[in-house]
């Protein structure tokens, strides 16, 4: 059960970061950018960017943000597992709001740029633009900060998670801590064996008498080299 909930909890984090980056690229960068180009480039940008960012990369993002985060939210019920699971529910909220905003306010907007037709046939592009532009901008701002702030409170609840599955473990080892076996399956405690202490030592006695009776060979062996007399 734990890997199910850790897998469900990386998805929404990675969704969220996802999602969290490409509203963080669009406020610092690309409308920073359109806003320095006339109003006919402006809108015909736009345009083009609200079409080709319906694709399954954003989508995952976008749509996995809220589900992923429900679904880890839906794995952490129970009371062993309550502290995390109001780490979810916080990022949960964040992501939600997000989504209402994006799917409430930014995407009308797309809507009404992409029915304003084609930008050579406009005939007061400034007012098109203005229409759109900075109520878009402020959208998208509000966006990437919520979806940033769910994206580092799920941060939190992996960690949290984390930490609550190794106290459980803790708590499920026997008294006294044995976290090993030595030989014959007896349990080490404090996680060191002792394999030598384990080996009975009678196993080593047998093999003294052998070099001790060895030793008379070898006294025996030296008349075999004392000179004869009267040889030289």
């Amino acid at each position: 059960m734990f890997a199910f909930r850790t897998i469900a909890l990386v998805a929404a984090t990675l969704a969220t970061g996802l999602v969290a980056g490409v509203f963080y690229a669009y406020a610092i960068s690309v409308m920073p950018a359109l806003h320095r180009t006339d109003d006919r480039s402006m809108i015909d940008v736009m345009q083009k960017i609200n079409v080709v960012i319906v694709n399954p990369w954003f989508m995952f993002s976008f749509m996995g943000a809220v589900a992923f985060t429900v679904l880890a939210a839906a794995l952490h019920l129970g009371k062993d597992s309550r502290t995390t699971l109001i780490w979810i529910a916080v990022a949960l909220v964040l992501n939600v709001i997000a989504f209402l905003i994006t799917s409430g306010l930014n995407v009308p907007l797309n809507n009404q740029l992409a029915a304003a037709g084609d930008p050579a046939q406009i005939g007061d592009l400034a007012a098109v633009r203005s229409q759109f532009e900075s109520s878009w901008v402020a959208w998208n701002i509000a966006r990437a900060v919520l979806h940033t702030l769910a994206f580092l409170v799920l941060i939190g609840g992996l960690f949290v998670a984390g930490m609550q599955h190794g106290s459980a473990n803790a708590a499920a080892l026997p008294a006294g801590g044995a976290v090993a076996s030595g030989f014959g399956g007896q349990p080490v405690r404090g996680g060191f064996a002792a394999p030598i202490a384990q080996v009975p030592a009678q196993g080593f006695a047998p093999a003294q008498p052998q070099f001790a009776a060895a030793q008379p060979q070898f006294a025996s062996a030296r008349p075999q080299f004392a000179p004869v007399p009267g040889q030289r």
